[in-house]
């Protein structure tokens, strides 16, 4: 480890620069991780698009990406569960608020992660399965088991069948197929919503039922296919997810709803600063949108919040995953990587190509470089 390279992003709207970086130095908790796999989500494009809307924060130039797989090179102090030579995926969690947002950062070739938010890489599974899993399993692990979103029981080994219900809106997007997996290892049944073409392989990760969203009658399917059993709370996934996801509550005597995506797609509107009438539009419809849903759920006794996928790093939903679930169940195959990556480059320069490839559209992948 003698140098670093990165893919900065050196002011709001830009677009990532890949130059020389500090070395990261791995604090008592962390570890100093080569990246040999790296993943972009929608998360990295839209702080692309909407410079200081959402990461107010952010003191540019700084580091994103959240998802890195690769081998561990130094560690703190206080780590215990791994040492140099490990294979791991982790993620990053440069973008946060009060982190070093050069070092923690996931788009370079050495990067600092926290042990609590790491796993060891099973015998046999490539860099790059393992890079498609750290956010989206975060944040569905946030959604299903934080006491403040669902607050479901947590995954076991030995978990028992529950006469209790999850619904999923979007299950072949990265986080529901995870929580597909997330709720069933903690022994619920899984209805959710797919195109038709991903219906059979989310019943092979575990769905009981699997109905078409663009259905015009999905709404009244879903509360059919979950009577008799109780309806634990409905996490609401994709660009327009939130209001089918709230009427399903209502309709099946759900009391909780869990919002991981805003319910307007922020990548339509310009990538530049200054006035913009798509982008005044656009906020209009979301807090309009937002007014409404939070006054529908009001008047039904249904609670609806936004999910917040590092916030388990703040509790024991992160422990449970990332320690005490993941390491096991990947490893015997309780849990599957999923989307399936596709590799779309070979070094930090192609990072920008993937986040407006991400921008186009993707479905049912997940666009990863693999390092050299």
């Amino acid at each position: 480890m003698t140098s670093n390279t990165a893919a900065w992003i050196d002011a709001p709207y830009a677009d990532l620069t890949v130059r020389e970086a500090p070395l990261p130095v791995a604090t008592p908790t962390q570890l100093v991780v080569r990246v040999r796999a790296v993943a972009v989500n929608p998360l990295d494009a839209i702080t692309q698009s909407n410079g200081r809307l959402m990461y107010r924060w952010l003191a540019y130039p700084v580091v994103l990406g959240e998802d890195v797989a690769g081998e561990v090179v130094s560690v703190g102090g206080s780590v215990t569960r791994f040492v140099p030579g490990d294979r791991v995926f982790a993620y990053a969690v440069g973008m946060e608020r009060g982190r070093d947002q050069v070092a923690e950062g996931g788009f370079q070739t050495f990067v600092a992660v926290e042990e609590g938010l790491a796993a060891p890489i099973p015998a046999g599974m490539d860099f790059a399965d393992a890079a498609v899993l750290p956010l989206a399993v975060s944040t569905a692990a946030s959604a299903l088991f934080q006491v403040d979103q669902l607050g479901l029981s947590h995954p076991s080994a030995a978990a028992i069948e529950r006469d209790e219900t999850v619904v999923i809106w979007g299950g072949s997007t990265s986080v529901g197929a995870n929580a597909i997996q997330l709720a069933r290892a903690a022994g619920y049944a899984v209805i959710t919503t797919a195109s038709p073409r991903n219906h059979e392989r989310l019943r092979a990760l575990g769905a009981a039922h699997v109905f078409d969203y663009r259905d015009p009658d999905v709404v009244e399917k879903i509360a059919a296919a979950a009577r008799g059993s109780k309806v634990k709370g409905v996490l609401a996934i994709a660009t327009g997810s939130a209001e089918p996801s709230v009427a399903i509550a209502i309709a099946t005597g759900a009391k909780r709803v869990a919002l991981s995506s805003p319910s307007v797609s922020f990548y339509d509107q310009p990538r530049r600063g200054g006035f913009s009438a798509t982008r005044a539009r656009l906020m209009a419809r979301l807090i309009t949108g937002n007014v409404l849903l939070q006054i529908r759920c009001a008047l039904h006794g249904v609670r609806a919040r936004f999910v917040w996928g590092s916030s388990l790093m703040k509790n024991e939903v992160g422990r449970m995953l990332w320690t005490d679930h993941l390491p096991s169940a990947l490893a015997d195959g309780r849990h599957a990587p999923f989307p399936a990556p596709r590799i779309v480059g070979t070094s930090l320069a192609d990072v920008q190509p993937a986040l407006d490839a991400l921008r186009e559209g993707t479905s049912t992948v997940k666009l990863v470089i693999a390092l050299d």
